[in-house]
């Protein structure tokens, strides 16, 4: 299943699809890639919704019952069963085309110091979406996010918005269209599995830099991503994001600046649900405060189960 690419020929791969009740985004997804494309969708819905149906007919399509543990552990089951040497993840609500697929597979093949290659992601009106990759969170660049500078210093802050074609150097990049070679995916530890959801990319990118080696965020690969449909509530997986971000600057920083990282990010979300409520927005206010109460407390559950803690 292996192939050179000295040849100028694309190496094989295979797409891993984590899925919670994302049927209808993954019937979307399918309907844009040929049939015989090599996949793997792990299940963590466990069924509820068909998927082995889905993909019963497609010849190199394999299912996998995830263990219903979030993103990372998921994610890891498929890239590790993998019998490609390289894979890309792929959430059920983008939709990359074979040619962005190959770009970013084609760049790891010719560059063994790269750990990752993924796409830029972009919204339904083709607007690059903030967060397709960032850097490291410290003190300043949380207080720089929190009180909404990165809008004019836009890599002094926590979260890459780049701009279409120019080039971008990050310290992560989003899981959600990104490109492995199986075996650096594995000997890096893959995603760290104490992330039910979120943050993972953030220490997948630590583990990279740890290692002395580099992450690319393709600028010149657009991928529209219709960001919200985890299958989950919003204000749900907004305290989640909350909830993760202050596990992971609790375990990569004393706790003095791990505090003011979180006390930032409280400030600065307590700004936007004062901005909300005066625009008359209650749910956008809400929403906001989802994560106030995640980053705050480390704690978030999903369906009832607490999932992270920090």
């Amino acid at each position: 299943m292996e192939s050179s690419a000295q040849d100028g020929a694309v190496p094989a791969y295979e797409l891993i699809i984590v899925s919670y009740n994302s049927r209808s985004q993954i019937e979307g997804l399918l309907a844009g890639l040929p049939n015989d494309i090599p996949l793997a969708v792990v299940d963590n819905a466990r069924g509820a919704d068909g998927l082995r149906d889905l993909i019963r007919d497609r010849p190199n399509a394999r299912y996998l019952e995830g263990a219903g543990q979030g993103f990372a552990t998921a994610a890891n089951l498929g890239a590790r069963s993998s019998a490609y040497e390289y894979v890309i993840f792929v959430n059920p609500d983008t939709r990359p085309t074979v040619t962005g697929l190959e770009t970013l597979v084609s760049q790891l093949a010719a560059e063994p110091d790269i750990a990752s290659s993924a796409a830029t992601t972009v919204g339904a009106d083709g607007s690059v979406e903030i967060g397709t990759g960032g850097w490291e969170p410290t003190v300043r660049r949380a207080v720089i996010h929190s009180i909404g500078l990165h809008k004019i210093a836009p890599q002094a802050g926590l979260f890459a918005r780049p701009r279409p074609y120019l080039p971008i150097r990050v310290d992560w990049t989003t899981g959600a269209c990104m490109a492995v070679r199986v075996s650096t995916f594995t000997d890096l530890g893959g995603f760290d599995e104490q992330f039910f959801v979120y943050n993972e990319d953030v220490a997948f990118g630590r583990a990279v830099r740890e290692k002395n080696m580099t992450q690319a965020l393709r600028t010149d690969v657009l991928v529209q991503h219709a960001a919200g449909n985890s299958g989950a509530p919003s204000k749900e997986m907004l305290r989640l994001r909350g909830a993760s971000m202050a596990r992971y600057v609790a375990q990569h920083n004393n706790l003095q600046n791990a505090r003011a990282i979180r006390l930032a990010l409280t400030f600065g979300y307590g700004l936007r649900v004062l901005a909300s409520l005066a625009k008359g927005d209650k749910s956008r206010a809400q929403e906001h405060w989802s994560y106030i109460l995640g980053v705050t407390s480390g704690r978030a559950s999903v369906g009832g189960r607490t999932v992270t803690r920090a």
